[in-house]
Order: C-alpha cells, then structure tokens, then sequence
C-alpha cells in the first residue's frame, strides 16, 4: 500500500498503537519526544526502531511541522540509542524510508538503526 508522505496521520497506524500500548513491543528507549523497539523482521544483527511521539506522517512532515524540541529529541534518541547498543565504532546505518518510491510501509515517520555487522551498498 503505498504511503503518501503528505497525507493526513493515521492514528490506527501500527506505530501508533505500539505507542498506545495497544500492541507489544520490546522497548529498548523512551523519553518525552522519541520511543525506540526492536524490528519484529530483522533485516542485520541490530536493527531498532526510532519514533517520534508525535503525530507525523514521514520526514517531510516532521521536518517541516515539528518543534525544535521534537526535532532535536527524536535526533538526540537516536543517537543514545546507537551509543548504547555499542554501534558507534564499528559503524552503522541510519534510513528513513519517505513515500512510495522509498518504500516506506508505516505512515508514521521512524528511523531504522543497522548494525552489529558489515553492511552492504544498498544501492547498487
């Protein structure tokens, strides 16, 4: 089902409800701006999830509509969140997937962390 990054939230997306609690998680983070959980489908050795607590749709909208406290919470998670699971020396990879052709899934913007291994070129 292709997302649109410009639609209207959702809020009986996946994401949504995993921040309701209506759906279990394994919680690895969570503060005032960002909560963070483990992929259900791994795709490398680490591979978390960030959120934003807010309400937005894809990175376009974050970056266009969220405080400069959303803002800097959701980037100040992530990077709390790479540094406790040990993955800032040996390198890893952030991706935010935005709309249809970036495949995105959930319209509820999250940031995947990758590590824990050597990662590939993701395009070839």
């Amino acid at each position: 089902m292709p997302i649109d990054p410009k639609a209207p939230y959702d809020p009986n997306n996946i994401f949504a409800k995993i921040l309701r609690g209506e759906i279990p998680c394994t919680k690895v983070y969570e503060d005032e701006w960002a909560f963070a959980f483990e992929d259900i489908n791994p795709q490398a050795e680490v591979h978390t999830l960030v959120l934003p607590k807010g309400a937005y749709v894809s990175w376009d909208d974050f970056s266009a509509n969220a405080s400069n406290a959303e803002i800097a919470g959701l980037v100040r998670a992530v990077g709390l969140v790479a540094r406790e699971k040990g993955l800032v020396e040996p390198g890893y990879r952030l991706l935010a997937n935005v709309g249809e052709n970036g495949g995105q899934e959930v319209p509820h913007l999250h940031v995947h962390i990758f590590g824990g291994q050597r990662l590939g070129r993701m395009i070839a």
